[in-house]
This record gives structure tokens, C-alpha cells and sequence, in this order.
């Protein structure tokens, strides 16, 4: 008797049948397919896994109904499920330890961030339970904890012995029953959203953007940003020409993520290569090292000897700060071996006053003359022949003195380099990019073009509610009514609490953090009186050990000991957050009122670009969390005359009235 064909292979797992079809089936047959599909030599103690794995799944879904798929891929994560079952009204997700005998925390994480992703990237399963099941083989058999869900459906994860398993297969069957199309189920869009550094990975090990990025509808998207670019690089190949682009996008929209899309595609094309440069220095030391250790990891599984030092050396080559780019310029009169150059954050670059200060005290060039845009411009045109500049642009996100704004980089291309033809975003005329003027003038050129699928218009750092930069526009604009109205748009995915008390908050952070979830305290670098708190902001956090070390690390953002302020997390995110919110920005009867603490009182801020720079501070701190944020506002202290009460109780008050939940 010919045993009978399973269901076609998907490319998201290695196996997929229904329960019939496994059963009929020899193991042979079945690790057959799952070699297969592996595209690698598989280690002896990986097929016994699987025969283990096999031999309890027989046992478990015989007489059942439903798909079982094995290897079933977690794309945001890179990693994969051992096993799924999908049955008549929910999902179970499968982790198997052969041979152990006690339940790890980490293990438990693992399985349950299999079904945190599922839930929130797969939208057949969105309004699924999804239950994540550990199974020690070895594990004694103890009284099993009931299934507990949170509002979202997905239970707590449960550590089962194997002859336990199918107890809770019964009973969930019981509880849910309602028909599950498991064909539509395979087929239904996986979107992740994914962290900066987990995107850096995954196009660094050779994965394309859209395979990486969830489709929104109705929104210009990374890959449309993307074939842009792409598109007018190949034009400027072709007619040997230069030009710049301008890329802008509302925080969190993946502006960096298309940048480093285009640098590691480009990375190994001779003549084409590219380079992403950032003047961000928290950002590109943590993406270095998170793509150093990934690099590391995985040539080391695939049984190759190598060391941390070569395997970051490339990754330094295409990843740099800016600042040792402009460095390297000043060496060397030739053309830098990059073609195209991508700018992170492109209006953080140092107008004329900073850079001439910077060059004649540090470089000295007691005649240097030029904003640091001119003279980046300047370098790329070196090349003979073709080169692309693309400036990523970020409005209202300027958190230093001295940064030039998009409009010196357009005036530099105007004045002094009339043959770069300008390819703009249409958003750059928006008062946020600060190009109104500058650009203005340059549209009555020829060179100057704008597209419309330059402009990323849809947050995916909080990818459970896109609005979430608009409510944060609204509360800093003092635009109550536009932040009520973007806040009942998504208070019920995306959480924002206010709090007196740090501990309240800090013990809701780890409530609602499930599994991996990185959660951490931000303040603002300004924050100088909430050391009675423990939050000291000339202690700067370390970015790698902040955003990269676990939870058991007292050094990570999970101990809630380190602050990071706007200078350390700019560009990266975390799942949850704690913004601690002191007197420096406060509310008044007139507004908003910007100061600075010096020797031992708060002194006004008078100067608006540093009025501007402090408000920008808190846009960046509170467009972090992916996931939900708290706000803690002290209470302030009557003994204390830098921490009246009265510093504090109108912006408590402002953001209570905005509907914001108190704790």
C-alpha cells in the first residue's frame, strides 16, 4: 500500500500534513522531508530529536483532527517552533527538550515568544487563543497549572510532561471549537515588525526588506521607499550623473531601516558599494555589536572557526559614524571608495558655526569654512563620474545644539554643487523638516524633483498603533483635542499610563512585559532632580550593556537601575517604557516652559533652539515603546525648592486631562 501524500510544503515550515496524513506516514518518510528542507548536513543528535518528537506526536494526535506543521519558522525572531498544531479553534505551539528534565525560564520564554510574535504578526491569528507548551521528555509528571489567557488570548506559558499533553489537548478542544481553516490559516500574511536591531540581522544574513516588514494598507511602505531609491540609484549609473535624495518619515516609520536595507544589499557590489553613515554613536555601537555576535553565532553552528574582532570588520566597513567618514576625508584628497553614501538622521549634521569650532579646536584647520553638509557633499563629489547621496530625515527629532537642519544641505546643492539633481520627499515643505525656505528656492531650479514615495507615513515602532507619533505631536504641540482623538484610536492596543510613584511603575512595566520583551527607565538628559529617585542622568547608561545584556545583567535596561536619556536611544526602541518626567518641561497656564538646572535652581531657557531641542527630547523619549508606555511625574517635595509640587502638578494635570489611565 502506497503511503499517502502530505500537503504541499510551505516554505514557512519544513513539514506541513494533517494529523491523517502524519500518521499514515513512516518516519523515514517524515525526516526525509524535514531534511530536505533543512539545505544542510543534519547532525545525528538532531535526527534522534526529531524521531523522539515524532514518536510523541503520533501518540498525542491520534484520532484528533487538525494540521500539525514541524519547523515551523518565526520570522521576526529568525528562530523556529519545533512544532504547531492547528485544531478546531485554537493554535498550540510546541518547544521540545529531548531528554531534560527540568523546566528553564529560558525555555519557557523561548516558546512563548513564538506565540507572542504569531499573535501579533500573523493575522489569521489574531483573534486565535494560542497556547505555548514546553516538553522536557524527561520531565515528571506534577499537577498542571490551567491554561491562563491575557486579554490579547495568549496563555501564560505551560511546562507539560509528555503523557500530559494530550489531558490538554482534550480540554482546550472542550473550551474551543469553533472551525479554523487551516489552509487559510498557512497562507495568511506573517508581517513582522521588526526591532532596528533584529531588522539589522536579518538583512545582514541576506533577507530583503519586504520579507522583514509588515504591508499597511492604504500607506506608503518601506519596499516602495525602497524600489524608489533603488530606481534612481540605477539612473544615475546609467547617465553617469550625481544626485541626492531625502527620505522623511514620522518616528518609528523605518527610515533607518531603508537605509540599512540599501547598504547591505550594496555591500559587496564593487563599484556600487555602499556605505550608512550616522552621527548617532549609541545607534551604530549597538548595531555593530548585535551584528558582530549574530555573525559570530551563526558561522560558528555552521562549524566555522572564528573570532569576534574579523567578524566585525566588515560590518564596520558598511556601518560607521559619520564623524570618522569626514575624518577620513580630511586625509585623503581622493574619492572615498563608497559611491553612495547613506546619511542617518541627515538634519543632525553640524551647521558652519559648530563645524568651523569643532575643525579649528580638535582638527586644526584654523580655515576650515564649511557646514559639515557642505563638506560631505563636497567628498562624494570627488567621484568622477556617478554618486548618490541619501539623506534620511527625521522632522522634529533635532536634540543638539548646533545641528544644521535639512535646509543648509539643500542651500549647499544649490550654491555651490548646481549640477546634484535633488530628489525630495513632498513632505519636506512640512514645517517640521525646517526646509521650507531653502527648498523654496531651490524648486525653482531644474534639478530639483519631488516624489511622494519618498515620505514614510506610517509608525511601525509601536506596530500595535500607528497614531501613537501623532498623539505624541499632539500632547508637545499642546493640541489636547487632536491627542484625545489619537488616543481613542488606540488606548485599547497600545497602553499609556501616568503615575506619582516610580515603584507603581516600574511594577507595571514588568506586568506587561511577556517573554523576551525588553522594557527599561528613559529620561530626559535635563532630568537633574530625580536623584532622591535613584535616576541619575549624568550616570549615562551604556547602550550596548542598556539595549543587548539579559535580564540577569544588572547592567541591562531590564534591572530598571540605568536611565537612558534621548542622547542613548534615539533610533533604537524598547518594547515597553517608563518615561520619568521631571521639571525641566513643564506645564503652565501659558504652556509649556523650558529650563535648565545649574549649580543648585532651575534657570529659564530662553534661547528657542534649545527650547526646541528640550522638546524634542521628550518627542523622542515617548515615541520609544513599541509595545506601551508609563509616565512617571513626581509629586515633588515641599522641603525641597528644587522640587516644588508645583513644578509638577500642572503637567500631571495637563496629561490626566489628555485621558491618560492614572496608577
Amino acid at each position: 500500500m502506497t503511503s499517502a501524500t502530505p500537503i504541499r510544503l510551505l516554505q514557512r515550515a519544513w513539514y506541513a500534513s494533517s494529523f491523517d496524513v502524519f500518521s499514515a506516514q513512516s518516519e523515514d518518510e517524515i525526516v526525509g522531508h524535514l531534511t530536505q528542507q533543512s539545505n544542510h548536513a543534519i547532525e545525528l543528535t538532531q535526527r534522534d530529536a526529531w524521531l523522539a518528537e515524532i514518536e510523541l506526536l503520533r501518540r498525542w494526535l491520534k484520532g484528533r483532527n487538525g494540521t500539525l506543521l514541524l519547523e515551523f519558522n518565526i520570522p521576526r525572531m529568525g528562530l523556529r517552533a519545533d512544532a504547531v498544531l492547528v485544531i478546531a479553534g485554537f493554535i498550540v505551539i510546541l518547544e521540545f527538550k529531548v531528554g531534560d528534565s527540568t523546566v528553564g525560564q529560558g525555555a519557557l520564554n523561548q516558546v512563548w515568544q513564538y506565540a507572542l510574535d504569531t499573535k501579533n504578526f500573523h493575522e489569521p491569528s489574531h483573534r486565535l487563543p494560542i497556547i505555548p507548551v514546553l516538553v522536557p521528555t524527561g520531565l515528571a509528571v506534577s499537577e498542571p497549572a490551567a491554561p491562563s489567557y491575557a486579554s490579547d488570548w495568549v496563555s501564560d506559558p505551560i511546562a507539560l510532561a509528555p503523557q500530559q499533553v494530550p489531558g490538554l489537548l482534550d480540554e482546550l478542544s472542550q473550551r474551543f471549537s469553533s472551525p479554523i481553516d487551516s489552509d487559510a490559516w498557512q497562507a495568511g500574511r506573517y508581517r513582522p515588525t521588526p526591532t532596528i536591531i533584529e531588522a539589522a540581522r536579518h538583512l545582514y544574513a541576506q533577507h530583503d526588506v519586504a520579507d522583514i516588514v509588515r504591508t499597511e494598507a492604504d500607506a506608503t511602505n518601506l519596499t516602495d521607499t525602497a524600489h524608489r531609491l533603488e530606481t534612481l540609484i540605477q539612473q544615475a549609473q546609467r547617465h553617469d550623473e550625481k544626485l541626492i535624495c531625502f527620505v522623511t518619515g514620522v518616528p518609528g516609520a523605518g527610515k533607518t531601516l531603508v537605509g540599512l536595507n540599501l547598504a547591505t544589499a550594496r555591500r559587496d557590489i564593487g563599484d556600487s558599494h555602499a556605505v550608512f553613515l550616522s552621527g548617532n554613536g549609541p545607534l551604530v555601537s549597538v548595531l555593530c555589536e548585535a551584528l558582530t555576535r549574530d555573525d559570530v553565532r551563526r558561522r560558528r553552528q555552521a562549524g566555522e572557526s572564528v573570532t569576534k574582532a574579523s567578524a566585525s570588520k566588515p560590518i564596520k566597513a558598511f556601518i560607521q559614524n559619520v564623524h570618522h567618514f569626514r575624518d577620513e576625508a580630511l586625509r585623503a584628497a581622493q574619492a572615498p571608495v563608497d559611491r553612495i553614501v547613506i546619511f542617518d538622521e541627515a538634519q543632525r549634521a553640524w551647521n558652519l558655526q559648530k563645524t568651523t569650532l569643532f575643525m579649528r579646536q580638535k582638527k586644526n584647520q584654523p580655515n576650515f569654512n564649511r557646514s559639515e553638509p557642505e563638506f560631505l557633499i563636497e567628498t562624494m563629489d570627488r567621484h568622477k563620474g556617478w554618486a548618490v547621496i541619501v539623506c534620511l530625515v527625521g522632522g522634529g527629532q533635532e536634540i543638539h545644539t548646533g545641528e544644521a537642519g535639512i535646509g543648509v544641505w539643500i542651500d549647499a546643492c544649490r550654491e555651490r554643487f548646481p549640477h546634484w539633481r535633488l530628489c525630495l520627499s513632498d513632505q519636506l515643505l512640512e514645517a517640521e523638516y525646517g526646509a521650507g525656505e531653502p527648498l523654496r528656492r531651490a524648486r525653482a531650479g531644474t534639478q530639483t524633483e519631488l516624489y511622494r514615495d519618498l515620505h514614510l507615513s506610517v509608525s511601525m515602532r509601536s506596530f500595535r498603533a500607528d497614531s501613537v507619533s501623532a498623539f505624541v505631536k499632539a500632547l508637545l504641540d499642546e493640541d489636547q483635542d487632536a491627542a484625545r482623538n489619537a488616543l481613542s484610536h488606540f488606548n485599547d492596543r497600545y497602553p499609556i499610563a501616568i503615575t506619582r510613584d516610580l515603584n507603581a511603575a516600574k511594577q507595571w512595566l514588568k506586568r506587561q512585559a511577556r517573554a523576551n520583551e525588553r522594557y527599561g527607565l528613559l529620561s530626559s538628559s535635563k532630568a537633574m532632580r530625580l536623584k532622591p529617585y535613584a535616576v541619575d542622568v549624568r550616570l549615562a547608561a551604556d547602550p550596548i550593556h542598556y539595549f543587548l545584556a539579559e535580564r540577569e545583567d544588572v547592567r541591562s535596561s531590564f534591572y530598571l537601575e540605568e536611565c537612558a536619556t534621548e542622547f542613548q536611544v534615539q533610533g533604537l526602541e524598547l518594547d515597553w517604557a517608563c518615561a520619568a518626567w521631571d521639571a525641566d518641561l513643564r506645564m503652565t497656564s501659558t504652556g509649556w516652559r523650558h529650563y535648565d538646572f545649574a549649580g543648585s535652581r532651575w534657570k529659564n531657557i530662553h534661547s528657542t533652539e534649545n527650547q526646541r531641542n528640550l522638546k524634542n527630547a521628550y518627542r523622542v523619549l515617548l515615541t520609544r515603546a513599541r509595545q506601551g508606555m508609563v509616565i512617571f511625574v513626581p509629586a515633588g517635595d515641599e522641603e525641597d525648592a528644587t522640587r516644588a509640587p508645583g513644578y509638577y502638578a500642572e503637567t500631571f494635570d495637563y496629561l490626566q486631562g489628555l485621558g491618560l489611565c492614572v496608577i
